[in-house]
């Protein structure tokens, strides 16, 4: 089924956001159990403001988040600098940010994907032994390598 709403009945004057009011993002939600029939209304609010989020949880959060762009905008210029400029502080500083890259790139997809407890220790057990030796052979080969 469609319904026709006129736009003006729905959105503030003035140009507000259209569905951003407070009325809208407060919905009822009903769960039901498996093995009765009873239902059990919830309430989920969302808030649109950034300061009722504030906490030390998210700002770790945040901090974290922040830090994954810095080391992707640094793989972006360490690019071009270990062309120009080879050395052994552009090559180990590469080899630290893509091992770092990867392992939070890896560590994502394990938090999307990998559910249980067990298995999520193995997974990380696995990722923190797969980075450790990421970084271990790049180490190697920069010391070891005669270089072009």
């Amino acid at each position: 089924m469609a319904a026709i709403v006129r736009i003006s009945s729905v959105c503030h004057r003035g140009g507000k956001l259209l569905f951003y009011r407070s009325s809208l993002l407060a919905r009822p939600l009903v769960t039901q159990q498996k093995d009765q029939d009873r239902s059990y209304p919830l309430t989920a609010r969302i808030h649109g403001s950034s300061s009722l989020r504030a906490g030390s949880v998210s700002k770790a959060a945040s901090l974290h988040w922040t830090g994954e762009r810095v080391v992707s905008v640094l793989l972006l210029a360490l690019g071009p600098a270990a062309y120009y400029f080879p050395g052994p502080a552009v090559d180990y500083s590469l080899a630290a940010a893509l091992t770092l890259h990867g392992h939070w790139g890896i560590g994502q997809v394990l938090t999307d994907y990998v559910h249980g407890e067990p298995k999520i220790k193995m997974a990380n057990a696995g990722l923190f032994l797969l980075s450790t030796v990421t970084f271990a052979g790049l180490c190697y080969f920069n010391y070891n390598d005669g270089g072009a």
